[in-house]
C-alpha cells in the first residue's frame, strides 16, 4: 500500500510539472536574476518573450556570443518591443560586470533547475518563443545550424526564433514550431 501512495504522489508531481506545449500557455515561473531581482514571466505579459538556455562555457554558446550575433539577436527583439530571458541553469552564474548576455532583458539564475524542469530544456542554447497571449509559440534550436563551433556557419543557417517572433507579429502561427536542440547539456542541480 505504501509503495502505492508513493507512485500516487510521484504522478500527481508530474501532472504539476505539465511538459511545455506549443499553442498551450507557457509554464509559469519567478526567478531570480544574476543581480538578484526577483522576475516572474507573468512581469511581462503582453510581450513577446524569448528564452535563450544559456551557459558561458559551452562551445556553440560562445559561437553565438564571440561573433555577436547572439546580442544582434536580443537587441533586435528588445528594440522590438519584446524580452529575452537568458537562463543559465545549474552552473555558475558569469561576472555581471562582464555583460556577455547584454542586452537581453535579464540573466536569470536558475541554479536549482526548476525553470528548466518546466520546460524540458535540453542543451545551450535551447530556445522558446511565447507569443503576446502567453501560449508557446516556437521550441528548439535558435537556427537551423549544427554543433559546429564555426562562426562562419552562422550566416548559413535559418533563424528560428526570429522567423517565429516576424510570424507572431504579422498575426500568424509561425511556420516551424518545434526543432531539435543542438549544444551542450544543460547541467541540472543534483539535488
Amino acid at each position: 500500500m505504501r509503495i502505492a501512495s508513493t507512485l500516487l504522489a510521484c504522478f500527481a508531481a508530474i501532472a504539476v510539472f505539465a511538459a511545455a506545449e506549443i499553442g498551450q500557455p507557457a509554464p509559469a515561473f519567478t526567478a531570480k536574476t544574476a543581480d538578484g531581482k526577483t522576475v516572474s514571466l507573468s512581469d511581462y505579459k503582453g510581450k513577446i518573450v524569448v528564452l535563450e538556455w544559456y551557459n558561458p562555457g559551452c562551445p556553440v554558446v560562445r559561437k553565438f556570443y564571440d561573433a555577436g550575433k547572439m546580442q544582434e539577436f536580443q537587441k533586435q527583439v528588445v528594440a522590438d518591443g519584446g524580452v529575452w530571458l537568458a537562463i543559465n541553469t545549474g552552473g555558475k552564474v558569469p561576472d555581471l560586470g562582464k555583460n556577455v548576455y547584454y542586452p537581453a532583458t535579464a540573466l536569470i539564475d536558475d541554479a536549482d533547475g526548476a525553470v528548466a524542469r518546466a520546460y524540458e530544456a535540453k542543451v545551450t542554447p535551447h530556445c522558446y518563443v511565447i507569443d503576446a497571449k502567453g501560449n508557446l509559440a516556437y521550441k528548439g534550436a535558435i537556427d537551423s545550424g549544427s554543433v559546429s563551433t564555426k562562426v562562419a556557419d552562422l550566416d548559413k543557417s535559418t533563424n528560428y526564433v526570429l522567423a517565429a517572433i516576424k510570424a507572431i507579429k504579422a498575426g500568424n502561427a509561425p511556420e516551424v514550431t518545434n526543432t531539435k536542440p543542438y549544444g551542450c547539456g544543460v547541467k541540472y542541480d543534483k539535488n
